[in-house]
């Protein structure tokens, strides 16, 4: 049917797009979309949801290295991590019953809703310590020192058991953790995260194969999209305000949130 062919289409435009827009925050809402738009179970859904949050972080974060803004070393030591680790989450997922993937995912959904909407205290970010991993201002790169190896990796521990367990980039944790720990600015941030999510997505990706869970004629239509919207929101995503865009993309996680525990407790019914 015309429908079952351009839905993909559709919901992985939408993930292009809010990936775009709000620099990974695409990634948590590929497996939703998924679930309750083609009626995927959670162990079905995450393979195809990696296809497109990989294919369209790679396409940013080769965009960014162009740009000069990609911190590739910081990038290739998160990204190898969290590949070691996606292929253990892909198996932990594959032992799990949906129910409690699906409400840790809610879970992710709202943590992701509280770092966008928060607040940001300038006063707060001045009174902490300085942060472990700084830039040298004479050669522009980052120092690296033990601390700040050491944090970069947890960081690509975190976000490849979480990409392999529920299929989501792990920008949501890259990203906060990066502002937290680095003086990078966000553009640099960003695209080291969208790097960082390339590689922890193919990891799960061929994980996912081996366990034979991959529809690849849905997943390559999902990715195709993605990858096209993102191109385009790039643009949409310098004329609108951050502010804006973090309280949207914040009540659109809450409301997500809400239909997946929902589902879980069989308020709603449907596959998964």
């Amino acid at each position: 049917m015309l429908l079952d062919t351009l839905l993909p289409l559709l919901l992985g435009g939408g993930v292009g797009l809010i990936m775009a827009l709000t620099g990974a925050g695409g990634g948590v809402l590929a497996v939703p979309l998924l679930i309750f738009g083609l009626h995927l179970s959670v162990q079905e859904a995450a393979p195809v949801a990696l296809i497109a949050v990989g294919a369209a972080a790679a396409l940013g974060a080769l965009l960014a290295l162009r740009e000069g803004v990609l911190r590739y070393r910081a990038a290739l030591l998160i990204g190898l991590m969290a590949m070691a680790v996606a292929p253990l989450g892909v198996w932990l997922a594959h032992q799990l019953p949906p129910q409690p993937l699906m409400l840790g995912f809610a879970g992710v959904l709202l943590f992701s809703a509280w770092r966008m909407a928060r607040p940001k205290d300038a006063a707060a970010f001045d009174a902490r310590p300085p942060p472990p991993c700084k830039l040298d201002p004479a050669q522009g790169r980052l120092r690296w020192t033990p601390p700040c190896a050491a944090m970069l990796a947890l960081t690509g521990l975190l976000s490849g058991m979480l990409t392999g367990l529920l299929g989501v980039g792990g920008g949501f944790v890259i990203v906060p953790a990066l502002s937290r720990y680095s003086d990078l600015d966000l553009r640099s941030i960003t695209a080291t995260s969208l790097a960082v999510i390339a590689l922890a997505s193919l990891s799960g990706v061929l994980a996912a194969s081996g366990h034979g869970s991959m529809d690849w004629p849905l997943a390559l239509r999902f990715g195709a999209a993605a990858m096209v919207a993102l191109v385009l929101g790039r643009r949409l995503a310098q004329r609108l305000p951050a502010s804006t865009l973090r309280l949207g993309f914040a009540a659109l996680l809450v409301l997500v949130a809400a239909l997946m525990l929902a589902r879980t407790l069989g308020w709603i019914h449907g596959a998964g």
